[in-house]
């Protein structure tokens, strides 16, 4: 087993995706930048200085207090708080763990439907492709954040305002994530009508693979890159999706508090002097977005045979 594991790392190492990662300068920051912000928030219970969300551990007497470098600010509140005296820099930890979570699982759920999707029709062709292709293309015209906004708008309808607080971020999850899988569909099967035709699935399908073999063990690893490339950019996209709804009011509940939930509560008094409260949850979302995108835009350049 030492063995095993030594030959991966070294062929890892040996690799020339790591030594491209390892001389790009944009790759490495922002990586780091997104591994402090993974580390962080994931972890906000033990960096956190305070629990902005238990109400025994707040005061209005400190709420509007600026920034600690700011006239009346207090450097036990390093961003300064809100109007209810929560810690600002707590809150976007706490905050930032929620839009991840929705951004992770939202853009995964995306690509296990349009990638299942995508390369079973490129498999099988036929009607079935038509089908798929012509769904894919009907809801490419729709902007997601609009259909989201009709998922949720559809399952408020239907429940009770209760159990939609309770099933809110499934909701929000499951709205994100419809709404980004024909991407995933496409570029699935654009790849599979190309891996389909080479000599390897020829021979897998004379010596009687069936057809489920054929497309998950030797189709699906070789269309993996460019899936990869737009899931890390569609990360991005669907973290910005979620804080817009939730900007929107639509989007997780208030007591679990995410980005574009701060940012809706500090807009309230961004025209009243405390800019602090919508200006460092906005901040910290335009880094964690561009730092995102800076890595796959790496990935992009690394992963595609043409530009190298």
């Amino acid at each position: 087993m030492a063995k095993r594991t030594t030959g991966i790392v070294d062929r890892i190492w040996d690799s020339d995706i790591f030594h491209s990662f390892i001389h790009s300068p944009t790759a490495l920051i922002s990586s780091c930048i997104l591994v402090i912000i993974l580390l962080t928030s994931f972890f906000c219970e033990f960096v956190a200085p305070h629990d902005p969300f238990t109400p025994s551990s707040l005061s209005l007497m400190d709420a509007f207090t600026p920034p600690f470098w700011v006239e009346d600010g207090n450097t036990v509140f390093l961003f300064g708080t809100d109007g209810q005296g929560r810690d600002l820099f707590s809150a976007i930890l706490y905050g930032t763990r929620i839009s991840l979570i929705v951004g992770f699982s939202a853009i995964l759920f995306s690509v296990i439907f349009g990638v299942l999707l995508g390369l079973t029709a490129g498999y099988f062709g036929g009607r079935y492709e038509t089908i798929i292709m012509r769904l894919a293309d009907v809801q490419l015209t729709i902007p997601s954040i609009l259909m989201a906004l009709l998922i949720d708008g559809v399952v408020r309808g239907l429940i009770s305002r209760e159990l939609h607080d309770e099933v809110a971020i499934f909701v929000l999850i499951f709205a994100i994530g419809i709404s980004e899988w024909p991407q995933f569909a496409r570029v699935a099967r654009g790849a599979t009508l190309v891996e389909k035709n080479k000599d390897y699935i020829s021979a897998a399908r004379i010596i009687g693979l069936p057809n489920g073999i054929i497309m998950f063990k030797h189709i699906l690893p070789n269309i993996l890159r460019p899936i990869l490339v737009i899931g890390t950019i569609g990360l991005a996209l669907a973290i910005l999706a979620e804080s817009t709804l939730s900007f929107l009011g639509v989007g997780v509940p208030p007591t679990t508090p995410s980005l574009g939930t701060l940012i809706r509560l500090g807009n309230d008094f961004l025209f009243s002097g405390e800019w602090w409260i919508s200006f460092f949850p906005s901040f910290f979302l335009v880094i964690l977005a561009f730092s995102i995108n800076l890595l796959g835009d790496w990935m992009r350049d690394t992963l595609n045979p043409k530009i190298n």
